[in-house]
């Protein structure tokens, strides 16, 4: 059809249409001005609020480009209103301007992953508009808005790993269309508000991380949407409410390290069986672990670590074919009976399966070949502290792909296999603590990724086979309390190296002069062996060593003058060898050496009187006969001064035994000792103690540091509710035993509250004084509690008076005074339990082992943890003895001991 034969009103159209469509098209260009100019100014006080911009990403705002084309500005086409900030990940620093309340179409705002800090400025609530809002891993302060209600529209609410206080806002249950609460890693505090149970849209809630307290509110289970609940490291009580088990849409539960309680469910798998990841560890939960868990067929995760289930794993657990990690560590598990590891064989039809955590439990039994055909993927096995016994099975060697293999503190017989050369990604082997025989396979120096080998406490014998060398990458190697023998390889100093512990071996020869390629070392401890020889001069270029333990060796000459260069030293022991010479005078340089050890060597002349020298806590002298001077708190001879030698008859020794031995004479000269120590204890007890008797709070870190790790070589005692090491507070310049709760046993963190209680309000001289306690969490998030004492350096009287022939290399004998000294101190001190304090204490536990002496055999009672806090009144009258169960150690009770109750 031609265009001239049409009527005329379609002409009329058609050209209307012509002329008015090129004005419809949108502004493409980035010099054409829209209608609207009133976002600029906004953006403009934002950019002048960020401080750095390392990136210059800001660099783009400028005049020259329209707002709309400055680097993650996004507008709509409509209106050209700025609609989405996207700056995430640019490395910002400052704050959020308050005008970002002016940007009125904002939907989403996204600056996660930034330095960011200062308060989110309440004028965020005025973005009614607001669907999106990612602040997370940034440096914000203050409180969540409350009037976050006033965003009607807001869908996901990112608030993970900033520093954000105070509460979450019950108001948050009004926003109805929110399907994304995370605000993990934080430092809230109070109770999750039921109110959230409100929101029916809300899909992933994540509020782990804080300081939650409380019960998990029953409404959250109602949620119908609920696929994500993560309230992990809180402090939670009570149980999961079953309205959650019932919550069929939940792929994701998270409730780890908190204070929670009850059993699992046995129909938990049916209820939730779109679940994929599930962790309770280190709660409180109790009962079997539910064999229903494996019709819960899309589990990848299953962590139940650290609680007090019991009975055995479910074999059924081998139908979870899409099962990567399942770790089941720490718990009561198992019976000792060869059954116990029968669900191993199941797992091998876990062919995903790259984690396997059974350690710490009750497993009995062997591994056999139960192993074999396990999933080539695994990269952690961790079976320790069972009580698996028989050799290494040869099925271990199909584990190629291992990173981690710890098999230590169990049962296990037999030599280390050839076959752990073939891992070739392996990073830690630990076989300590079991009763491993032969010889160190030299296969281990294929192990070129190793970083931590642990084959310490077996019965291993034969010397250190040179291949060791070969592992470039160590820096943790303890082969400490077996039978080797022979010479250190010279070669296995590297620079890599942190820790090596050689100690109780036979080894024989001399310290590599190598030793100083070890540049990073930090803990060297060849103690109790038969090295000979000088200490050679190149140990000082380990200027990173921190505690070096030389003691119980033979060596000789004079102690190296380059043992000053190490200015990090904290302890140092080269006590029990054939040192001579004089004590090298730039010792007391050292800034940070805490303890000092030189006793029972030939070593003459003056001893300093600064730095470490100025307490006779810190160092230990003993032995060396031609010492003199030093501070008067050492005893020592004055310098210049022969002493002269009095040579008796034997008639003249032999009458003046018979002397001193004479009944009448004894009885009479304690008496007056008696009468004088009671009036110095009576006038020391009521002294103001000082300052420095309390320390502030330590963090486990700190702990975990100071005792090397909690280090066997650290270890100096043992009880019912836990272990003692010794270590050193550096910034406080203080030498300490710290005693870690083993909160897995019955009752030990009631002894903890019980200890406290005891300790926090007396004061004797005669009474071990606690320093501070830890309660927390370790690096592995178990639960921690410590309490940290004074360290006594003279150990218990269980010590003296029954010493270890084996453990002690010299004669350990109380003489008569010493005796009636301990044994005053001890009466000291129960007389001030018993008849001074506010409250009186029943001990409930003394005996040898718990009276400790400190440097000058001062005697000190400790381990109040069975302690017994009576009335004000002091009557005893008013308890009831009771026949439940009596208090005290295994193999020890008091005598006319009882058990009060109120």
């Amino acid at each position: 059809m031609k265009l001239c034969s049409l009527p005329t009103a379609y002409l009329h159209v058609i050209l209307l249409l012509s002329l008015t469509i090129p004005c419809l098209q949108p502004i493409t260009t980035a010099t054409a001005s829209p209608t609207n100019e009133s976002d600029r100014l906004p953006l403009v006080k934002l950019k002048e609020m960020i401080n750095t911009d390392p990136h210059n990403i800001l660099s783009s705002w400028s005049e020259s480009l329209h707002f709309c084309n400055w680097y993650g500005v996004s507008c709509g086409h409509r209106h050209r209103r700025v609609t989405a900030l996207l700056l995430q990940g640019c490395a910002l620093s400052g704050s959020i301007s308050p005008y970002i309340g002016n940007l009125s179409f904002l939907r989403r705002i996204d600056f996660q992953d930034n330095f960011l800090q200062g308060e989110i400025p309440k004028q965020v609530t005025l973005l009614f508009r607001l669907q999106y809002l990612y602040l997370r891993n940034n440096s914000f302060t203050g409180e969540i808005p409350r009037n976050l209600t006033n965003c009607p529209e807001l869908r996901v609410m990112d608030l993970e790993e900033n520093k954000l206080t105070g509460s979450i806002p019950v108001e948050l249950g009004s926003l109805r269309r929110l399907e994304t609460l995370r605000i993990r890693l934080n430092y809230l505090t109070g109770g999750i508000p039921r109110s959230l149970g409100n929101i029916s849209s809300l899909r992933q809630l994540s509020v782990a991380d804080n300081n939650f307290w409380g019960n998990i509110p029953y409404e959250i289970g109602f949620l119908p949407r609920l696929s994500l609940f993560i309230v992990a490291a809180n402090n939670l009580t009570g149980t999961i409410p079953f309205s959650l088990y019932n919550r069929s849409t939940l792929s994701n539960i998270q409730t780890a390290r908190n204070r929670l309680t009850g059993t699992l469910p046995a129909n938990i798998g049916l209820t939730l069986p779109n679940l994929q990841i599930l962790s309770f560890s280190t709660n409180n939960f109790s009962g079997p672990i539910p064999v229903s868990l494996s019709n819960a067929s899309r589990l990848e995760i299953l962590i139940l670590s650290r609680n007090n289930f019991v009975g055995q794993v479910p074999a059924q657990f081998g139908n979870l074919l899409h099962l990567q990690d399942l770790r089941v560590s720490g718990n009561n598990l198992g019976s000792n009976s060869a059954m116990d590891l029968d669900f191993i064989t199941s797992l091998r039809n876990c062919t995903k399966l790259q984690f396997l955590h059974f350690g710490e439990n009750i497993f009995g039994g062997s591994l056999a070949n139960s192993i074999r055909n396990f999933s080539m993927q695994l990269v952690e096995l961790y079976m320790a502290g069972n009580q698996i016994s028989g050799i290494i099975p040869a099925a271990l060697d199909n584990l190629v792909n291992l990173y981690i293999l710890d098999m230590s503190q169990n049962l296990f017989e037999g030599t280390i296999p050839t076959f752990f050369g073939k891992f070739q990604k392996l990073q830690g082997l630990h076989l300590d603590g079991n009763r491993l025989s032969g010889q160190l396979p030299s296969s281990i120096g294929f192990l070129t990724g190793l970083v931590e080998l642990n084959l310490s406490r077996n019965r291993l014998e034969g010397s250190i086979p040179s291949s060791f060398a070969d592992c470039k990458n160590l820096q943790e190697l303890d082969i400490a309390e077996n039978n080797l023998s022979g010479a250190i390889p010279k070669d296995i100093m590297s620079s890599q190296l942190l820790v090596l512990n050689l100690s109780q071996n036979s080894l024989s020869g001399i310290l590599p002069v190598e030793i100083g390629n070890s540049k990073n070392i930090y803990r060297l401890d060849v103690s109790k062996n038969e090295l000979s020889a000088d200490i050679p001069n190149t140990l000082g270029d380990c200027l990173s060593l921190e505690y070096l333990y030389l003691q119980g060796n033979s060596f000789l000459g004079a102690l190296p003058q380059s043992l000053t260069s190490l200015k990090g030293l904290k302890y140092l022991d080269l006590s029990q060898n054939k040192f001579s010479g004089q004590i090298p005078e730039d010792l007391q340089e050292l800034p940070v050496l805490v303890h000092l050890n030189l006793s029972f060597n030939n070593l003459e002349g003056e001893v300093p009187t600064e730095g470490i020298f100025h307490s006779a806590r810190a160092v230990s002298l003993t032995g060396n006969k031609k010492l003199c001077g030093g501070i008067p708190e050492l005893h020592l001879q004055a310098c210049g001064i022969k002493t002269r030698k009095q040579g008796k008859s034997h008639a003249f020794k032999l009458s003046l035994k018979i002397v001193t031995g004479a009944l009448c004479f004894l009885l009479f000269s304690s008496l007056l000792y008696y009468l004088y120590r009671r009036r110095k204890l009576e006038k020391k007890s009521s002294a103001v103690p000082s300052k420095t008797d309390l320390l502030s709070n330590v963090s486990y870190k700190e702990l975990y540091q100071v005792t090397g790790r909690f280090s066997p070589s650290n270890l100096i005692g043992s009880g019912s509710f836990g272990f003692v090491y010794k270590g050193f507070l550096h910034h406080e310049g203080t030498m300490v035993a710290v005693k870690v709760l083993n909160l897995h046993r019955e009752g030990a963190s009631e002894s903890f509250l019980t200890e406290c209680n005891v300790l926090r309000n007396i004061r004797h001289r005669n009474i071990a004084k606690i320093l501070t306690c830890c309660s927390s969490v370790d690096h592995t998030g178990d639960e921690f509690k410590a309490l940290v004492f004074k360290f006594m350096s003279n150990g218990s009287l269980e010590n003296w008076l029954h010493p270890d022939t084996v453990g002690e290399n010299q004669s350990r004998n109380l003489s008569l005074l010493q005796r009636l000294d301990i044994a005053i101190d001890v009466a000291s001190a129960l007389h001030y339990l018993h008849d001074h304090c506010k409250i009186p204490i029943i001990h409930y536990d003394l005996k040898p082992s718990n009276v400790l002496l400190d440097n000058d055999m001062i005697a000190y009672i400790s381990d109040f943890g069975l302690a017994r806090l009576l009335s004000p009144k002091n009557d005893l009258s008013q308890y009831q003895t009771s026949s439940v169960g009596i208090k005290g150690s295994i193999g020890y009770a008091a005598p006319g001991k009882q058990v009060l109750t109120s």
